[in-house]
């Protein structure tokens, strides 16, 4: 997996001008990157420019290099942090729809990005439609990354009891941001099977999907839901 916006990440308006199609160098480079590994690649995420505005897009192409799923970031990180605003929405339009797709050995993959990460409403329907491993490329900020972020990613691992694997950005980038790095692998119970240092640095872990069916099985807190009482509630 790579980060968010991993190909650009600086000035809105520059990553705005910088758009690519989705066939564009970007996607095709990382279809390429997947086909000669032969594994599935979670893209990260790009700035797509499309015939109805710029969104912010992640691909997950498979070891054959085809493009398997397409997710388009449902929430818009408009947002005031330790003095800094962000409007993401002034140059970027949310996508509209849910989007699991498969990895090649079947596993459900629930695809998410970023500030996607604080609406557990959106992990539960992922889950709810079968995925056991949830993709969150992202560019936490600095300070919500030494705050929120390892604590919301352990909690929608416990949540949904499955495997969240989430790479962030890391250091600082135009106009004098940072992103607070520390990418990790949690697995269905809640425990970090592999975190990176606060630097550059890939984290690798084996997801044991046996153990995660063992920990759905002896606590069974998906099976024991009752959707009938709180879904569809009003907002």
């Amino acid at each position: 997996m790579l980060p968010e916006k991993w190909n650009r990440l600086c000035e809105p308006e520059r990553m705005a001008a910088a758009a690519e199609p989705l066939d564009g160098p970007s996607t095709e480079w990382a279809r390429g990157l997947a086909r000669e590994l032969g594994i599935d690649l979670v893209a990260g995420s790009i700035v797509e420019r499309g015939p109805h505005g710029n969104h912010n897009t992640s691909v997950h192409a498979g070891p054959d290099g085809e493009i398997r799923a397409v997710y388009r970031k449902l929430h818009m990180f408009d947002v005031e942090v330790a003095g800094q605003v962000y409007r993401e929405s002034a140059h970027e339009a949310p996508g509209e729809e849910v989007v699991e797709s498969a990895l090649e050995d079947g596993a459900g993959l629930g695809l998410t990005v970023c500030y996607d990460l604080r609406f557990p409403e959106l992990y539960r329907e992922l889950s709810r439609r079968g995925a056991r491993v949830l993709a969150v490329p992202s560019a936490f900020t600095l300070t919500t990354t030494r705050d929120h972020w390892e604590v919301l990613l352990r909690a929608r691992a416990i949540e949904n009891q499955a495997f969240v694997i989430a790479a962030n950005q890391v250091g600082e980038h135009p106009p004098g941001l940072r992103s607070g790095g520390r990418s990790m692998i949690v697995d269905p119970w809640g425990l970090v099977l592999a975190q990176a240092p606060d630097g550059e640095a890939v984290v690798v872990a084996d997801l044991d999907f046996a153990a995660q069916d063992a920990i759905r099985d002896k606590l069974p807190a998906l099976r024991h839901r009752r959707p009938e009482l709180y879904e569809g509630a009003p907002a």
